[in-house]
């Protein structure tokens, strides 16, 4: 009997634990409560997206390239080192030299990041888009530079052999052409009415996976200052954007393009959410010029730019929150001379916009028509100034650092061992610049200033980059851009001064404005 009742309980036990476990005895949680208005809104954003993307589908294409020398075209991607934020150009004592520094640690010899690269030794795989209905396929430079055989995969699975219509490295942007016009363009939006915050989508072929479809937002627009290409203006998106991506298109939830992708920021090899996208009025605009001459027109006005710091703006009769591009120099017989801009110069408009940023400006000017007049407004002694000027082809204004290599090395001023004369405080020395030492660092014989005989290590001189062998030729003196005059007036200047501004110059580089504070005693 006992055996019976202990049976019976045993039973009962596990009966009863089975049941809890199979959930019988457990309640089920219930299914959100979204309201229904809520649903329609996430199932319209989802039908969106499916509409978008298939829309786009037939434009984008996979582009695969082959090349005698082992590279892969893909996203151009590179990293910020950690802390010193260096991602807004130099902006403090010392941030030029590690800034270069820097480039060179992360992006190898002359600054340009390097396409990361995948497949196998001479091939590799971007995107692109068709971009009319001739044929025309619009993509980045980086993707078919060097190319000697490119292949475009439709998503028909349609394979044809492309040919290169025309590349600029300047902004990135390619064209090439395939014998079919089956396929439809994608329709251009329009890019400067882009907003921080707009839905977006990338399509491409990240690590080869053909049609890939990404979605975010707008995070920025006019990123002028990554320092990926010469001119650029970058709308920058969190749409993953990942190696293969490159060339192909970002477009609106109207289905239009409205940017080319083209690089990422990341501390891998992957995306970080930092995607960079090359606007497509910009890339239109490039685009149209190589397709009907192959290559681009680009204008120049003479000018050496320079930043307007608040000390410079303050020194030159200006409020220290001026906004503007200082004229660091002017070309002889170039636009800008024939208007009759100085150095010393703060250009406040360009075309009837406002100038206060100098890759804008950089990007405007060389994208004005070459010939046509312009006005441009303009600060000199303190008073606003308005002049004509009529831009002319880049290659007809040529800067005298693309026209001579430095000449001498190192060991021109260091081995005639220079009187030195110090200039207080600021940890530098300098010496009348002669014609022969003008000649040996490759600067026109009849250059007027004083040589940098000498640098002291950790003074305001060397914090700001100045080097021996670098030329002072004008100073900032009672608000005004001067000639620098002799050692000795020189010296007085920097007695007398809290704050020395003065135009420097190499042989191997464009000159610049620079400020250097006295330390405090």
């Amino acid at each position: 009997m006992k055996r019976n009742a202990v049976a019976w309980a045993a039973l009962v036990v596990s009966t009863a634990a089975l049941v809890s476990s199979s959930g019988v005895l457990r309640p089920m949680p219930a299914a959100p409560k979204v309201p229904a208005k809520s649903q329609e809104v996430a199932e319209a954003l989802s039908q969106a997206y499916e509409s978008v993307a298939e829309f786009v589908k037939p434009s984008a294409v996979q582009i695969s390239v082959k090349k005698k020398a082992a590279a892969g075209p893909d996203v151009r991607s590179f990293r910020f080192p950690m802390p010193g934020d260096p991602r807004n150009g130099p902006q403090g004592p010392g941030d030029m030299k590690d800034f270069e520094e820097m480039l060179k640690k992360f992006f190898g010899q002359g600054g340009v990041p390097r396409p990361n690269q995948f497949g196998g030794p001479g091939s590799g795989v971007g995107s692109g888009f068709v971009y009319d209905d001739q044929g025309h396929i619009l993509t980045n430079f980086h993707v078919v530079n060097g190319a000697d055989k490119i292949v475009v995969a439709f998503s028909d699975g349609v394979e044809l052999p492309a040919t290169v219509v025309g590349t600029d490295d300047k902004s990135d942007v390619a064209v090439i052409k395939v014998e079919s016009t089956a396929y439809p363009a994608l329709p251009r939006g329009d890019s400067s009415k882009v907003k921080v915050g707009d839905l977006v989508m990338a399509v491409g072929s990240p690590f080869e996976l053909s049609q890939s479809v990404t979605t975010g937002i707008i995070s920025a627009t006019e990123r002028n200052n990554v320092r990926i290409n010469e001119y650029e203006s970058f709308l920058q998106t969190d749409a993953a954007i990942n190696p293969g991506n490159s060339g192909g298109p970002l477009v609106n939830m109207a289905g239009e393009v409205v940017g080319v992708n083209s690089a990422i920021v990341t501390g891998s090899r992957g995306n970080d959410g930092i995607g960079f996208a090359i606007p497509i009025d910009m890339a239109a605009e490039i685009a149209d010029q190589l397709i009907k001459d192959g290559k681009v027109h680009r204008s120049r006005i003479g000018i050496v730019l320079a930043p307007l710091t608040p000390v410079l703006a303050r020194q030159l009769g200006l409020g220290e929150d001026a906004k503007g591009i200082l004229v660091g120099d002017v070309v002889p017989d170039s636009p800008a001379a024939k208007a009759g801009l100085k150095q010393g110069d703060v250009i406040v408009g360009f075309a009837g916009d406002k100038v206060d940023n100098l890759p804008n400006f950089r990007l405007k000017v060389a994208s004005s028509p070459a010939g046509k007049e312009y006005a441009l407004e303009y600060f000199r002694d303190g008073k606003r100034q308005t002049a004509t000027i009529v831009p002319a082809p880049s290659e007809d204004v040529v800067f005298d650092v693309e026209r001579q290599m430095k000449q001498g090395g190192e060991e021109g001023p260091a081995a005639r061992e220079p009187e030195k004369s110090p200039v207080a405080d600021y940890g530098l020395e300098v010496q009348p610049l002669t014609s022969e030492l003008a000649e040996s660092l490759g600067l026109p014989k009849d250059s007027k200033g004083l040589l940098v005989s000498a640098v002291k290590e950790e003074s305001p001189a060397a914090v700001e980059g100045i080097r021996q062998g670098d030329v002072i030729t004008k100073v900032v003196r009672d608000k005004t851009v001067q000639a620098v005059g002799d050692v000795k007036a020189f010296q007085e200047l920097a007695a007398a001064s809290d704050t020395l501004s003065f135009y420097v110059q190499s042989g191997d580089s464009p000159g610049r404005f620079v400020s250097l504070v006295k330390p405090e005693k």
